[in-house]
């Protein structure tokens, strides 16, 4: 059963959500916040496999609140809920940690299908919001970083391909290997990069120089790692 805080200062929404998410099975919404402080609260008595997370509330808000969440439990999955997808306060929740974002208009099964990937780390992101994330995130950058040599070459292969935007499935496809050998190197390169989750690991592969500005990977050279498969 996957556990879902959701957190939005209209009633209507909270109620909305959780009727969509609770009928589709498998889900319990274990608590409901009107605002950030009582969201932080809830997430630090519940501990939930997800936190749907508004921005705009009062008292507060949603960033400040994703921030105090993730600074007391750094493995927390948040995932915002908006009314704007160019919300400028959307890139700062991700930047400081959000998993992804669901916009509250989309259709129940894709809000579902979200909260599910979500609880597996898996960031429920568009490829054109993925798109719009890493430009930002690279825009005051003037060249690629260097790649790690700690990183295997298996991993480096997985990296890029988050920085592409395929799904943990979609790249055991790509690789030949099971979903789980991808959970395991997806998991692996987080903690020796560093990260909090798979979005800032996406923008990673782009400041490594991994993927182009077409969202196309770019072969690793190999000459310049260690680690085999």
């Amino acid at each position: 059963m996957i556990r879902v805080v959701v957190a939005d200062d209209q009633a209507l929404v909270r109620a909305g959500v959780r009727m969509m998410l609770e009928a589709a099975g498998g889900i319990e919404v274990c608590g409901e916040a009107a605002d950030g402080a009582e969201a932080v609260r809830l997430a630090e008595r519940h501990r939930p496999d997800v936190v749907l997370m508004d921005l705009r509330m009062p008292r507060v808000d949603g960033l400040e609140a994703t921030r105090r969440i993730l600074a007391a439990q750094p493995s927390a999955r948040i995932v915002v809920l908006t009314t704007f997808s160019e919300d400028e306060n959307l890139y700062a929740a991700l930047g400081a940690g959000a998993l992804g974002f669901l916009v509250k208009d989309d259709p129940p099964a894709r809000m579902v299908e979200s909260v599910r990937r979500a609880a597996t780390g898996d960031p429920p992101l568009a490829p054109s919001v993925l798109r719009r994330v890493v430009e930002r995130a690279l825009a005051a950058e003037r060249q690629a970083a260097p790649l790690p040599p700690g990183l295997t070459e298996r991993e480096a292969q997985v990296l890029t391909l988050v920085g592409v935007g395929l799904s943990n499935a979609e790249i055991a496809d790509r690789l030949h290997v099971g979903v789980t050998t991808v959970k395991s190197h997806v998991a692996a390169l987080i903690d020796k990069l560093e990260l909090r989750n798979r979005t800032q690991a996406a923008v990673m592969a782009h400041r490594f120089g991994l993927v182009d500005t077409g969202f196309k990977p770019v072969a690793p050279a190999r000459s310049d790692r260690e680690g085999g498969m």
